[in-house]
């Protein structure tokens, strides 16, 4: 028994690592874009190093999560991790901007693998009334990365070399590797199933199109172009084809069966709600430090941990709160907390102190902090082993869709009321174009622009920001919405005669 906790022990270890490398991704590189760019040229093409990890990731999520209800998780996890790292690889090795696109789309399927199969895994071989506590530290490993992301890359990018962004996944990701491979025995219970071939194809086309059309749209090329309404409509003829297809294959990637249960529908909607409020406070708190005080690419990473110290503390809260009340209870009171931070975030303005700052940014990372665990906890409740993959990759597909959306509408937004800002200027100052917020963070540049032009930037970035979280608190509230439709459903203690059979199960599985 001591020896079966031990390698139970370890599987975790290499669950937890494999996340904290796919979920700091999506972050780390955000704060290292304009040295990369310097460095390898390509200031035009930018975008693509993040847009081709998104969009693959976000593709294989529900991909990899039907064929590890099919084939098993433990193959799938281990192809995800040597993906991962093979692109971690070449990325560091990138010499131009397109072969960094590249290889970043690479590490995408990579990602798209790991986070949902390692909570799947999580529930597979976690007893019932240790879920929630375990969900809680899977949850904060989960933010924690999220949000310690910009910090690490603003240090790695400053103190070390850009590539080391990339290069530092290699030892998590092999000892995450290793735990796998040598200590997780999993069940052979799988379904043998027909992959939905036509239904992946057409999922994938209609998220490259969507994303490209975001992404491209009101910066490559203008909104009302022909490519970029070619690329919407592309996206929306694949989608229909997709929700057509989905309904006449025997195993659909994504099942409409899924989301006649209550609370897995209210779960996912929820989630999509919370990423895309979620992400502005990630992405543009940053941008806040060192636009409107003044702070290094440093210093606007270290002001995240105030937010990330709630999220970890709430997602620990939450995990326990689950196992004694119903999801539905814990997320009131999360939903409720989440739109009191996102409205206290709304009111900031440059006098405002860096203390208040860090309540404001506490009080929002309490709130969301919660969905980490619990939303993940209540998205897979009661479904079977062979449909909990399927059920996990939906929800993180789902999340990671508002977080993109979310962050490109809210960004368009911002860049919206920044440059109306400057109409009456002629949009520069010193060489510097006013309405392009990655140049007005840069102390090279606003050392150029005169003191008094200087006073209305810092003016209008702040008031550009606030009112973006402001209009957040539309998805925020939506999402307490949202929460009110999950149902009394908690989770579930068993007996001590069913712990002993579960018991007996998982030693009979490791032998």
């Amino acid at each position: 028994m001591a020896q079966q906790k031990s390698k139970l022990g370890y599987v975790i270890a290499g669950l937890l690592l494999g996340i904290f490398v796919a979920a700091i991704d999506n972050t780390i590189v955000a704060t290292a874009m304009g040295t990369i760019v310097s460095d390898l040229g390509g200031l035009d093409k930018f975008v693509w190093v993040t847009s081709a990890y998104l969009v693959t990731e976000m593709a294989a999520m529900p991909i990899f999560g039907k064929l590890s209800d099919m084939y098993g998780r433990k193959r799938f996890f281990v192809l995800g991790i040597v993906l991962f790292l093979a692109g971690s690889i070449l990325c560091g090795m990138a010499g131009s901007i397109v072969e960094l696109s590249i290889y970043r789309a690479i590490q995408g399927i990579g990602g798209g693998a790991l986070v949902p199969i390692a909570f799947t895994v999580m529930f597979d071989v976690i007893p019932p009334e240790k879920r929630g506590s375990m969900g809680g530290l899977f949850g904060a490993v989960f933010g924690t990365s999220s949000l310690f992301g910009p910090l690490l890359g603003a240090y790695i990018t400053d103190y070390i070399d850009w590539r080391w962004i990339f290069y530092i996944n290699l030892p998590i990701g092999l000892i995450a590797l290793a735990f796998i491979i040598f200590f997780y025995h999993e069940s052979m219970e799988h379904s043998k199933q027909r992959i939905d071939w036509w239904g992946a194809a057409t999922l994938v086309g209609s998220i490259v199109c969507l994303m490209f059309a975001l992404e491209l749209g009101g910066q490559e090329y203008a909104w009302d172009s022909t490519f970029i309404l070619g690329l919407f409509a592309a996206a929306a003829v694949l989608l229909i084809v997709f929700l057509i297809v989905e309904t006449k294959a025997e195993e659909p990637i994504i099942s409409y069966a899924m989301f006649k249960n209550r609370l897995f529908a209210a779960s996912t909607v929820t989630g999509l709600l919370y990423g895309a409020a979620f992400i502005t406070f990630a992405m543009y708190i940053p941008i806040y430090i060192q636009g409107v005080t003044g702070g290094t690419a440093t210093n606007s990473g270290l002001i995240l941990l105030p937010m990330t110290l709630g999220s970890v503390a709430a997602a620990q809260i939450g995990g326990t709160l689950a196992a004694k009340t119903s999801y539905r209870n814990v997320m009131i009171l999360s939903a409720v907390v989440f739109v009191l931070g996102t409205f206290l975030l709304s009111t900031i303005t440059p006098d405002t102190s860096k203390w208040l700052l860090s309540v404001y940014m506490i009080t929002a990372g309490l709130g969301v902090g919660f969905s980490f665990s619990v939303l993940g906890m209540a998205a897979i409740h009661g479904f079977d082993m062979r449909q909990r993959g399927s059920a996990n990759s939906t929800m993180a597909f789902v999340r990671s869709l508002g977080m993109t959306v979310g962050l490109t509408v809210f960004g368009i937004l911002q860049r919206n009321l920044l440059s109306g800002a400057f109409g009456e200027t002629g949009g520069t100052a010193g060489g510097v174009s006013l309405g392009d917020t990655r140049e007005l963070l840069s102390p090279e540049k606003r050392a150029a622009i005169p003191a008094e032009i200087m006073d209305k930037i810092v003016d209008a970035l702040s008031s550009s920001i606030s009112t973006m979280f402001l209009w957040a608190l539309i998805p925020a509230g939506l999402s307490l919405i949202a929460v009110m439709n999950m149902g009394n459903t908690r989770l579930l203690i068993p007996s001590k005669a069913e712990k002993e059979q579960a018991v007996q199960t998982r030693v009979e599985m490791a032998e």
